[in-house]
C-alpha cells in the first residue's frame, strides 16, 4: 500500500516543492501521523493561500484515495483552526479545487485552497464563488 503513495513525478511544481516551504508540525497522535504520510501543506509566499496536496502525485481531487481525501479535509480543518486562533480578523474561509484546465488548473497535482476572508474584503462576498461566472453570481 506505501508504494501507491510514494509516486512523484519529475518537474512537478508540487512534487519537487523543498522541504523547507512545507508546513508541518510534528504529532505524535496516530491520526496526525496518517495525515503528514498522505498529505503536505504549504503557504504560499504570494498569496495568504494556504494549500493542502497530496504527496502522491495525482491530477485530480476525484483520483485520491479515500484516505487522502479523509486526510485532505482533516488537515484543512487543522489549518483553518490554526489560522483563526492566529487570526480573529479571519471571520470566513473559500476552500477551491479547480480540476482540469478548462476549470482554471494550472499544475496538474491536485491541490486544494484555503482562502482565509476578512470582513469587508470584497465589497458584496455573497456568491464569491458562483463569481466565476458573473451572470451567475447573484440570484
Amino acid at each position: 500500500m506505501n508504494e501507491i503513495y510514494e509516486g512523484r513525478q519529475s518537474g512537478c511544481f508540487f512534487c519537487e516543492l523543498p522541504d523547507e516551504r512545507i508546513l508541518c508540525k510534528n504529532k505524535t497522535d496516530e491520526l496526525s501521523h496518517i495525515q503528514h504520510e498522505l498529505v503536505h501543506r504549504w503557504l504560499s509566499r504570494y498569496t495568504l493561500t494556504r494549500f493542502v496536496f497530496p504527496k502522491r502525485h495525482v491530477a485530480s481531487y476525484f483520483d485520491l484515495t479515500k484516505p487522502e481525501v479523509n486526510a485532505c479535509n482533516l488537515v484543512l480543518k487543522e489549518l483553518k483552526d490554526a489560522i483563526r486562533k492566529n487570526d480573529s480578523d479571519v471571520t470566513g474561509f473559500n476552500i477551491g479545487i479547480n480540476v482540469g484546465e478548462d476549470a482554471g488548473q494550472t499544475i496538474f497535482h491536485c491541490h486544494i485552497h484555503l482562502i482565509p476572508k476578512r470582513k469587508g474584503d470584497m465589497v458584496d462576498p455573497r456568491g464569491s464563488v458562483r463569481g466565476l461566472i458573473p451572470e451567475k453570481q447573484k440570484y
